[in-house]
């Protein structure tokens, strides 16, 4: 290639960096016959302070030089120009010291940001003054970091409150994921997802939505995922049940009762015979039953939180004692007449035998 005068290669790198004009140089521009000059980002996708090459393939030989720009050509927004005969590079209005430009014509651009992203435009001037075109495109990534669930209560009612999970922070260009009990989303009409797909809403909730609930987080460049996150459903108190079944009791015996119902947080307990409150515990003891224990036992469960309440009666029945004689056979128990026609009266259910006495 021949050396031009100084003059000439000041005037071109005064043309190639501020001439508003140069794209009236361009609109002379004749396909060429050669391949076309293409630009490469390498890599694809950039990571947030790390390296990337707009590597330039195909560049034409017979050169003047070149110029970078980021977007349209701006003399305003060239990053850098470079005199071939020279082999100077004289750095533009938008360079920030952290772009090289290479004699292939390759541009480095170090510690990228993501206000880099964007697309860059090349013009070659060739020594005829015919020039050729090529763009690029720039995708800056920031690396994520790890993401955490945020809500708008925890300790949601079963079947009242409506939960709302928030996947943190807001990050742009990034894709949302959620997964519930470690599987995607089921299909269903009580959950929603925002258009960003960072806001999960459950329209309600039963104690069987504890979770695990995770979100993840995606870009190009990496992925992360958020502890696990767990749902205290606030529930109940069910219906109550007394145990054991048996209703019928002979007269000495020990009476124990116990009650229980589903809640969340544990139901307060308390009970009622015939009407009459007694202590408030789970349990229910008495001892040497004798029939003025009979009657209707209530327990009765709150639920503090929910206020709710619950309720269940157990009819007890105590009956006197009868001690088996030596002829007796099985369950039966051999009784005078008297004793039978009296039982026939009271315990018809226990003494089925007794209904065919005279």
């Amino acid at each position: 290639m021949p050396r031009f005068p100084k003059f000439f290669v000041d005037e071109l790198t005064v043309f190639i960096r501020s001439s508003p004009n140069i794209s009236s140089l361009i609109s002379f521009w004749n396909p060429p016959t050669t391949a076309q000059l293409t630009i490469e980002s390498v890599p694809t996708d950039a990571a947030e302070g790390k390296e990337v090459l707009l590597v330039v393939h195909n560049l034409p030989g017979n050169l003047l030089g070149y110029g970078w720009f980021k977007g349209e050509i701006d003399s305003n927004q060239q990053i850098a120009s470079y005199v071939i005969d020279t082999q100077e590079m004289t750095p533009g209005p938008v360079n920030n010291g952290q772009e090289i430009i290479f004699p292939n014509g390759s541009l480095l651009f170090q510690n990228v940001t993501q206000e880099d992203t964007g697309y860059y435009t090349l013009p070659v001037i060739k020594i005829n003054f015919q020039s050729e075109l090529g763009t690029g495109q720039l995708h800056v990534y920031s690396e994520l970091t790890k993401p955490n669930i945020t809500c708008n209560s925890s300790n949601p009612v079963e079947h009242r409150d409506p939960i709302v999970l928030t996947c943190e922070p807001e990050t742009q260009n990034t894709t949302y994921l959620w997964s519930i009990n470690n599987q995607s989303l089921p299909d269903s009409d009580w959950l929603k997802l925002s258009p960003d797909n960072r806001t999960l809403t459950l329209l309600h909730v039963t104690r069987n939505d504890t979770g695990p609930y995770e979100c993840e987080t995606w870009n190009p460049v990496s992925a992360r995922r958020s502890d696990p996150f767990y749902l205290n459903v606030l529930y109940g108190p069910d219906a109550p049940t007394i145990s054991p079944s048996d209703s019928y009791y002979q007269q000495g015996a020990n009476l124990s009762l116990s009650c229980h119902a589903a809640s969340n947080p544990p139901a307060r307990y308390s009970w009622l015979i015939n009407g009459r409150p007694q202590q408030s515990t789970q349990e229910l003891f008495i001892p040497n039953i004798s029939a003025n224990d009979s009657g209707s036992y209530t327990c009765l469960v709150h639920n503090s939180v929910t206020g709710l309440n619950r309720t269940t009666v157990k009819t007890i029945t105590v009956s006197g004692k009868w001690l088996p004689g030596p002829s007796t056979t099985g369950s039966e128990v051999e009784m005078s007449g008297f004793q039978k026609r009296a039982c026939r009266k009271l315990f018809p259910i226990l003494f089925p035998w007794t209904q065919a006495i005279p």
